[in-house]
């Protein structure tokens, strides 16, 4: 039962993996155009242009989840998400408590640090699937039909 049901999935891997991909790297976009655009919530503080790390890592947040939606460098972009990622965790999150789970003083509120970082350096591995940009980019050229 188990092999018939995963010879029934594996047909849908791609698209799955396309859609894992759009989904990550829009909320990862979204979670850096606040402190860039104050959109499409405003942040809880302020963040002003070009200020460390914030600013900074907002842009990061933004230009890599736009392009890991699209499917764009998605390898390269999703190594650099992933990175940003680990290096908040350890520098904001990781100091407040053990726990990641929840949030502070009980946790240190690193849970979506975490699955960002694991999600985006299991596309460093995958790349970004059938649907994408890179995928485009890479097929041969077929000569026209006639």
């Amino acid at each position: 039962m188990t092999k018939t049901l995963d010879r029934r999935l594996a047909h849908y891997a791609p698209t799955a993996l396309s859609l894992f991909r759009v989904v990550y790297g829009l909320m990862f976009a979204a979670c850096g155009s606040p402190a860039l655009f104050g959109w499409p919530v405003h942040p809880l503080h302020s963040v002003a242009f070009g200020a460390w790390p914030g600013w900074y890592a907002g842009l990061i947040e933004f230009v890599t989840g736009l392009l890991i939606a699209a499917g764009l460098f998605t390898r390269s972009a999703a190594f650099i998400a992933s990175g940003e990622m680990a290096v908040a965790y350890f520098w904001m999150n990781q100091p407040r408590a053990l726990w990641p789970i929840a949030e502070p003083p009980a946790g240190n509120g690193g849970l979506l640090a975490i699955l960002f970082c694991f999600g985006f350096f299991l596309l460093v591995f995958t790349g970004g699937g059938n649907y994408s940009i890179d995928a485009l980019i890479s097929r041969p050229n077929r000569p026209a039909t006639q």
